[in-house]
């Protein structure tokens, strides 16, 4: 087992629309308004960005996300990551009963040092770690949206 290469899967019943919730996970510079572990994106270019994270652990994490494909009519954005964390994302958003449903899956190999040398009793909390920031993103999402 690679103790450095993580596979996450979060899924976000949320009460808006589709199209909504695919505009709003479509603009990543917007992020830290409404999800609090996203400190920052800098635009690179029209389909990359620097993202800056930090959630419950201290320690920081910085990645280019570099869109690969954005498909509105399937409701999915995929980018390639690398930097503190080399893989890849995927947002797909789908119509759920009043609704939809934002699934998010990620496949990454962890470069940070720091997180290298911690993998094995480190990963648990990781883990964890990853769990609280995506349950505070669908939250912030979920007040955005009704806010706007």
């Amino acid at each position: 087992m690679d103790w450095n290469h993580y596979r996450f899967l979060s899924v976000w019943p949320l009460p808006a629309p589709p199209a909504a919730v695919y505009d709003a996970l479509m603009r990543a510079e917007e992020y830290p308004r409404w999800w609090r572990q996203v400190r920052r994106v800098d635009r690179v270019d029209d389909t990359s960005g620097v993202i800056h994270i930090r959630s419950l652990l201290p320690y920081d994490m910085t990645f280019t996300a570099r869109e690969v494909r954005r498909d509105a009519a399937a409701g999915v954005l995929e980018a390639v990551v690398s930097g503190d964390i080399e893989g890849w994302a995927r947002w797909t958003v789908a119509p759920d009963g009043p609704g939809c449903v934002a699934r998010y899956e990620q496949v990454v190999d962890v470069g940070k040092p720091l997180l290298r040398r911690l993998a094995v009793p480190g990963r648990p909390v990781f883990r964890a770690n990853h769990w609280l920031m995506m349950r505070a993103g669908r939250r912030g999402l979920a007040a955005h949206l009704q806010a706007v």
